[in-house]
């Protein structure tokens, strides 16, 4: 018996939820490259990574008691442990420290190398699949975030050692996404984020001294920075990101993340007056293009004019002695025939 159409809204609606918590997530993270710069002029990077991940727990810990979400499944801690340590822990300390010695942009082009990473680990761990339209959208990405970064990237030794650690910094991301991935089969999206936030930020304990060191002498604005990325692209982002997770493959999340570089290139202009060449603007551009192509689906090519439809001509003509029509020549190859076309079955089977 055929679906019916009842089932459809549902899907249609979990998807568009999934997109906007997408959405969220990259505006949201985009936004943390610049406020890291901003709050990185006033804090040491553990110090940075410490009192964010702290402002973020505070914030998480406060909504699961509300919504009394509990301590996760046995069988998730490992992937929670897992992108705790690397994601949240290793890979703020690292991107905090790589960004004070590279722009914004930079920053965001070494990092996106991730999603390739992630694409490469999630079908060799996962078994995610790799379509066409994924791969292409993620090299037009790719090349965007090249253009990107090689138009705002500055000379120097300490530009090599910043790209360096944005690079470590994408390696921990993609290998923290794709152990996340099978926890969030077993607990929520808030479980697992509140959870990994709470060990990155155990791991980035021994910088205690340092953020308060930094927090007496830091001005008012830097501070409220760090909190804010405590609170919007860590509790929040993170939250949004595993949702969206939860309901489509890593390599595909791992694809839209490709939005960050624009966007960062647009915040980086308005808020660290870092202006954008042409090349910048393209690129921004190509990094848009591409998440676009990636996240889109083949159409459904309709069905030939000859095609049967399943159920609609097998009860009512066997009943009534009637023999069906013959399949015509542009029915799909391998497709089941009719009982009164037997004769060509061996074909049929074959194909």
């Amino acid at each position: 018996m055929m679906n019916t159409s009842p089932i459809a809204p549902p899907d249609r609606r979990a998807q568009s939820l999934a997109a906007g918590a997408a959405v969220v997530t990259v505006g949201l993270w985009a936004s943390a490259f610049v406020a890291i710069r901003s709050a990185g002029a006033a804090y040491s990077p553990g110090a940075l990574a410490l009192g964010r991940l702290l402002a973020g727990a505070l914030v998480l810990g406060a909504v699961c008691a509300v919504r009394r979400e509990g301590l996760p499944p046995r069988g998730a801690w490992r992937g929670i442990a897992i992108s705790g340590v690397l994601w949240f822990g290793f890979y703020m300390v690292a991107l905090n420290w790589g960004e004070q010695q590279v722009d914004a942009g930079t920053a965001a082009l070494v990092v996106n190398i991730g999603p390739i990473l992630i694409a490469l680990l999630g079908a060799r761990l996962l078994g995610d699949a790799m379509p066409p339209r994924l791969l292409a959208g993620m090299a037009v990405s790719f090349a965007g975030a090249v253009a990107v970064g090689l138009s705002m990237s500055g000379g120097g030794g300490s530009s090599v050692l910043g790209v360096v650690l944005c690079l470590l910094a994408a390696v921990a991301y993609a290998a923290g996404v794709v152990a996340q991935k099978p926890a969030l089969g077993r607990a929520s999206s808030l479980q697992v984020t509140t959870f990994g936030c709470l060990i990155g930020a155990v791991v980035c304990l021994p910088f205690a001294g340092q953020l308060i060191h930094d927090a007496a002498a830091a001005p008012l604005t830097a501070t409220l920075d760090m909190v804010y990325l405590g609170v919007f692209p860590t509790a929040l982002a993170f939250t949004t990101w595993g949702y969206a997770l939860a309901r489509t493959s890593a390599s595909r999340m791992g694809a839209t993340t490709y939005a960050v570089p624009a966007l960062v290139v647009l915040m980086s202009w308005l808020f660290l007056d870092e202006v954008p060449g042409l090349l910048t603007l393209a690129g921004g551009a190509l990094c848009l293009a591409g998440v676009a192509v990636s996240r889109s689906r083949p159409r459904r090519e309709p069905a030939p004019a000859g095609t049967p439809v399943p159920g609609a001509a097998t009860g009512p003509s066997a009943a009534s002695g009637t023999a069906p029509a013959p399949v015509t020549a542009t029915a799909p190859a391998g497709a089941p025939e009719p009982a009164a076309a037997a004769g060509s079955g061996d074909r049929a089977e074959q194909a």
